[in-house]
């Protein structure tokens, strides 16, 4: 189809013809299932390497397959399939999404339709298109899998958006019936903090996204995604429990790198909980006990500062933990119209303790101090 034809179709196209059409061109026989809390979530995809990325990938929270019907009482199924097929030009006449605030690259363009949404990757190509609980992602999937298992994540993240949850920036922990979020400003380590955390007996519970339930007169609780910490060498190399990451030829390329350098250094890594930390160790739920937000600053040879308060009195914290709810969320009725602004995140955090970690940077001392709140509760 032309450019020009697609353009003048645009105005009836649907979401629904697209994946009809995707799915008969690459028909997708490569199956997995996954439970997250209360939801399933079934997978098909015609490449077995890819199907194999997401197996491994999402290992922990693997399910057997989820039949048509007889689910658990209250639970919810989930449908996305991945269609490895080349890229092309869609022709279709998107929107460009600015990007968020500090940056300037256009990454996402978007196109909504009368039963759903496209979005497509400028810089990979790959095109989803989600609504009406059918979700479809098509072109190179494998080599960005990636953006599909982050598709998959964020179709979970709008299931419980819908139910009244917030979404916040930040990292998970679990330790001794306790939780914690781990929330920071751009670039402040809170999956490194996270991870070390994890060093010291903790359970990862989320990787850069959590969800925010409040049920009446009950506390917050943490619900978390199956995402894995997506880190940066200087994390790795600082703590041993994450050498499965890296080979040997990297460790040492890397460690012979300045530590200026090796900070800034924009190449990330995934560390699979399970091979870093064995089995068991990542959950996807727990009590919200407190909000941590690291507030400091690197190289400025000032001592930690830990300081406690109330989430409603510290409203100039609250942005860290604040996030859009971005071009991959479309709201149900009940569910955020618009994104929810820092009166409704202090509500939904009423009564959670904001611990701010301000001064220098010393993630050793904040692992402490982290470590003394799950056990005890207290500082």
């Amino acid at each position: 189809m032309s450019a020009t034809a697609a353009r003048t179709l645009a105005p009836h196209l649907t979401r629904a013809a697209l994946a009809a059409d995707v799915r008969g061109w690459y028909p997708a026989s490569h199956e997995l299932a996954l439970r997250i809390n209360d939801v399933y979530v079934r997978v098909a995809t015609n490449a077995p390497e890819l199907h194999a990325k997401l197996v491994r990938y999402f290992g922990e929270f693997l399910a057997p397959d989820v039949p048509e019907h007889g689910v658990p009482a209250g639970a919810e199924v989930i449908r996305v399939t991945a269609h490895e097929a080349p890229r092309r030009d869609w022709g279709l006449p998107f929107t460009a999404r600015q990007p968020d605030a500090g940056k300037r690259k256009i990454k996402e363009e978007c196109l909504d339709l009368p039963d759903g949404r496209l979005v497509h990757k400028r810089l990979t190509g790959m095109l989803f298109a989600f609504g009406g609980g059918d979700n479809v992602a098509v072109g190179p999937c494998t080599a960005n899998d990636n953006q599909v298992v982050n598709f998959i994540n964020n179709r979970y993240l709008e299931l419980m958006l819908n139910r009244g949850c917030l979404l916040g920036h930040a990292a998970a922990v679990s330790h001794a019936g306790r939780g914690l979020a781990v929330a920071g400003f751009s670039g402040m380590g809170k999956s490194t903090l996270s991870l070390r955390l994890m060093s010291r007996g903790a359970t990862f519970v989320s990787n850069d996204r959590v969800l925010v339930a409040s049920n009446g007169n009950d506390a917050p609780r943490c619900l978390g995604i199956p995402k894995q910490p997506r880190i940066n060498p200087g994390t790795i190399l600082a703590n041993p429990d994450l050498d499965p990451v890296l080979t040997e030829e990297e460790r040492i390329t890397l460690s012979a790198l300045p530590p200026d350098d090796l900070w800034h250094l924009e190449r990330k890594y995934d560390a699979i909980i399970a091979d870093c930390f064995g089995p068991g160790r990542f959950i996807p739920q727990a009590p919200l006990d407190a909000l941590v937000i690291l507030n400091w600053r690197r190289n400025t040879g000032e001592p930690l500062r830990v300081r406690m308060d109330k989430a409603q009195d510290r409203p100039d914290l609250l942005p860290a933990f604040m996030k859009s709810t971005g071009a991959f969320y479309l709201p149900a009725p009940g569910g955020w119209q618009q994104d929810p602004g820092l009166a409704e995140y202090a509500r939904g955090l009423a009564g959670v303790p904001v611990i701010e970690l301000s001064g220098g940077v010393d993630f050793d001392a904040a692992a402490d101090a982290c470590m003394h709140f799950l056990s005890t509760g207290t500082l």
